[in-house]
């Protein structure tokens, strides 16, 4: 039960037609490979390797919010069920957002893959375990500056700041983005964040190749806390060196979304190389612009 988009947007592809591509694309022997599966969730493949940041792939939030002040009307059709993704490796949450950490995403996929790890933030452990109705012990805790391997993918946290930079007691950020390093790469998926003092001098240090980034901007109306505008990100995007800026965190829900206009606009004006993607759709490495 909820309330739905009237004209929803369907993925590019969907249910079978996603797996078969998926499926496909393990033959590839070099590059990696990203889909995007709406809101922040990405599936990344790398030598038959699959990493799931921060997945949302179920209607837990409009069904939450159906008849209240704040509805949380889906613009996008699910891509997959959770449930048909049996050959997951790990998947990361970057705070407790349920957009982040959902737990009718992540109790089914723990369910199909018993030995698959979800990172989360320390400060987050706890709320997680609960959340995902699994004991601490299951979850790999991270803070700024600590990493962890999942396969052949290495998962460095570093903090981010969802309006503001957020510490618990022990000094442990409830909010984080991730570099995943493998073989010559590095994605950077920054969950939820805005820039704060210091976010540019951090990620230089990285060669940072694709930026998965929100745009959705930070608007006190919509009663949630902000992230990046589109020139926001595309400015991030370039003061770091990124190779490439790919777009996330709109077209999810009616009252939270924008249009890539403004992102579009900043990318071609600074020259910062970006690619758009659809729900579903796949992109490779090898569109990968040569760094300047």
């Amino acid at each position: 039960m909820g309330e739905v988009c009237p004209s929803m947007i369907q993925p590019v592809l969907q249910g079978k037609a996603f797996l078969t591509d998926v499926e496909i694309a393990r033959k590839e022997k070099d590059g990696f490979r990203l889909w995007w599966l709406g809101q922040s969730g990405y599936l990344l493949q790398w030598q038959n390797q699959h990493l799931l940041l921060d997945p949302y792939l179920s209607d837990s939030l409009t069904k939450k919010y159906f008849q209240t002040d704040k509805p949380h009307i889906r613009m996008t059709e699910i891509v997959v069920s959770p449930y048909q993704l049996n050959f997951i490796d790990g998947a990361t949450s970057s705070h407790n957002h349920t957009d982040h950490l959902d737990g009718e995403t992540l109790i089914p996929l723990m369910e199909v893959n018993s030995e698959i790890k979800i990172i989360v933030p320390t400060a987050n452990k706890f709320f997680a375990s609960q959340r995902l109705q699994t004991s601490p012990e299951n979850l790999i805790g991270l803070n700024d500056n600590q990493s962890t391997a999942i396969g052949g993918f290495q998962v460095s946290a570093v903090p981010s700041a969802h309006e503001e930079l957020e510490q618990d007691k022990d000094g442990n950020h409830r909010y984080l983005g991730y570099l995943i390093e493998f073989d010559d790469w590095t994605v950077y998926h920054s969950g939820d964040t805005m820039l704060y003092d210091g976010i540019v001098d951090i990620l230089k240090s990285w060669s940072i190749d694709v930026a998965l980034l929100p745009i959705n901007g930070s608007v006190p109306a919509r009663r949630v806390s902000g992230n990046l505008d589109g020139k926001e990100a595309v400015e991030l995007a370039k003061s770091i060196g990124a190779k490439l800026v790919i777009p996330c965190h709109y077209q999810m829900f009616t009252f939270n979304t924008v249009s890539t206009e403004l992102f579009v606009k900043s990318a071609e004006t600074t020259g910062q190389a970006y690619q758009l993607l659809q729900a579903g759709e796949r992109w490779t490495s090898d569109q990968l612009p040569s760094r300047v």
